[in-house]
């Protein structure tokens, strides 16, 4: 028996995609969470074989959750669920120490198989990315453009995710355990790297990175 912990932030969603895993007789749904953050500490209270995490969540992202899980020990095995066939979300998926990448439209016909093949090991590609891949990198090589590598600490994205998502300064100190000075700090670091001036500016690059959703 496969046990697997779901989270997702919305409920109905959750819902429907412990149906379709729990139609099968070795996979059971043992636990669930409601946002990446509650995800890291059910798998520190839960014996688990296989995270399923939505990309898009408050408070902490999939990917962030997924690279929080990804150092422990002996961690489970990772898979992404998203709405988004985006090859940044999916080479961040891969990044963070997932097996693979699931599209929510088609995850009725694919997670099933997506599951099994990351307890086999193996990294579960969803039907069409491979070509949307090559298509963009090509598209982006004709522009004369790159995708840069992330300037941020994995400290500072979480920071940016806060304060796109409205937070206080107070607030993502109380969230994060830090002291109120060290919040500055962060904010202070992440304007300067970006070379950015206000929330509306950091809110526009959280939604490019992937870290919070328009």
């Amino acid at each position: 028996m496969i046990r697997i912990l779901l989270a997702d932030d919305h409920t109905l969603v959750r819902r429907g995609v412990r149906l379709i895993l729990e139609q099968e007789p070795d996979l059971a749904v043992v636990a669930e969470a409601a946002d990446g953050a509650e995800a890291v500490e059910r798998v520190r209270d839960t014996e688990v074989d296989l995270v399923v995490l939505d990309i898009a969540m408050p408070r902490m992202t999939g990917l962030q959750a997924a690279a929080e899980i990804a150092r422990r020990r002996e961690p489970p095995k990772i898979l992404m669920l998203s709405m988004h066939d985006n090859e940044q979300y999916f080479f961040g998926a891969l990044k963070a120490g997932a097996s693979g990448y699931v599209l929510k439209s088609v995850a009725d016909e694919d997670l099933v198989g997506a599951c099994r093949a990351a307890m086999r090991g193996e990294t579960f590609l969803y039907p069409g990315a491979e070509s949307t891949l090559v298509r963009d990198y090509l598209d982006r090589l004709r522009r004369g453009e790159r995708v840069p590598a992330s300037v941020l600490t994995a400290r500072e994205d979480q920071v940016i995710k806060l304060i796109a998502e409205g937070r206080s300064s107070r607030e993502i100190a109380r969230d994060l355990h830090i002291a109120l000075k060290t919040v500055e700090g962060h904010r202070a670091n992440i304007l300067g790297k970006l070379g950015m001036r206000d929330r509306v500016e950091l809110t526009r690059y959280a939604i490019r990175a992937g870290l919070i959703e328009p």
